[in-house]
């Protein structure tokens, strides 16, 4: 996944369209990076008051996908996009009805899951109605004993069912953090060096154990202490083979499980990717086709016109027109 930067971050937003696929992917490199969390919702601010009418909500709904998604990693994105959402909504007071009432529903989805208490939902709304600040009563009656529903929301947070278009935590969240690359190769490089159910030497030292090591009927065979006490020293010695053996196995294994789980993250947000490369290529032939057209249109019609450098000279032969001066002398 490629590294944070802020030109990187402004290009996305630049190619982010309204679709769903498109929102989330950028929603999950936003909760990758998450330790800029202050620069995406600065820069997010400032490029949501530069972008087109048609565009402005589809941040609103970025916003909302990262702000969800990013509850189990932590509250930063909730608390920062917080503190500059009545900016935004302020801004978004002039939109059209129809973004309006889609603005309310976000609205109404927040104070339902509890992602921001009734006092930040009232002022919000209030700025999207261009209204004076919110009245007292509603500072003092704070959250309602109901919105305990935010443990509720946590519990039930598979909201997968949510069929309005953006609004929907993501039902494909990662997880972990997707690992970058690099990690993600010196992980799989470092499990390969340390695979204890690799290790033949070890594995033959303990096909070769004697079997009176493992069947208790050999103690009744021993003959006198002798025997015994030979018999006890190769018990012992099987038992830390073994122990450290199984020791290593266990340790391969959490290390596979860890392995396993990042390549798990790591192909869900390539597919993700996948998807939106695949989006932004048939936008792009699609373009290119429509160019071509124009080219081969341009290229007919340039054929078509005449050609001035090929027409008769009319003024050959005959006197030059007299200038305004010489037509006013007396």
């Amino acid at each position: 996944m490629a590294g944070f930067t802020e030109s990187a971050f402004i290009k996305k937003l630049t190619d982010l369209n309204n679709s769903s696929q498109s929102i989330q992917t950028l929603s999950f490199w936003l909760i990758h990076h998450r330790k800029h969390y202050s620069t995406v919702v600065k820069l997010w601010g400032r490029e949501l008051v530069k972008a087109k009418d048609s565009k402005k909500l589809t941040f609103m709904y970025l916003a909302n996908d990262v702000i969800q998604n990013s509850r189990k990693k932590g509250p930063e994105y909730g608390q920062e996009f917080g503190a500059h959402l009545k900016k935004a909504f302020e801004h978004m007071s002039d939109a059209e009805e129809k973004t309006k009432s889609s603005l309310e529903r976000l609205l109404t989805i927040w104070s339902e899951r509890g992602i921001y208490n009734e006092t930040q939902i009232t002022e919000f709304r209030s700025a999207l109605k261009k209204e004076g600040p919110p009245a007292k009563k509603a500072k003092t009656d704070g959250k309602p004993p109901k919105e305990k529903k935010k443990s509720e929301h946590e519990v039930t947070v598979e909201v997968d069912g949510m069929v309005e278009t953006h609004v929907h935590l993501s039902p494909h969240t990662p997880a972990g953090d997707p690992p970058e690359p690099e990690e993600l190769i010196k992980a799989i490089q470092d499990l390969e060096n340390n695979i204890a159910s690799a290790d033949e030497g070890v594995r033959q030292r303990i096909a070769q154990l004697p079997p009176s090591v493992t069947e208790i009927s050999s103690i009744a065979n021993l003959q006198d202490k002798e025997q015994a006490e030979k018999l006890s020293q190769q018990v012992n010695e099987a038992v830390t083979l073994l122990n450290e053996y199984n020791s290593r196995l266990a340790t391969e294994m959490e290390h596979r499980k860890k392995v396993s789980s990042m390549i798990r993250d790591f192909l869900q947000v390539q597919q993700e990717l996948l998807a939106q490369a695949e989006q932004n290529l048939e936008e792009y032939q699609d373009k290119l086709i429509k160019v071509y057209s124009v080219r081969n249109e341009l290229k007919s019609h340039i054929q078509n016109l005449p050609d001035l450098t090929q027409l008769p000279n009319v003024t050959d032969g005959l006197a030059p027109l007299p200038s305004a001066e010489h037509l006013f002398m007396p």
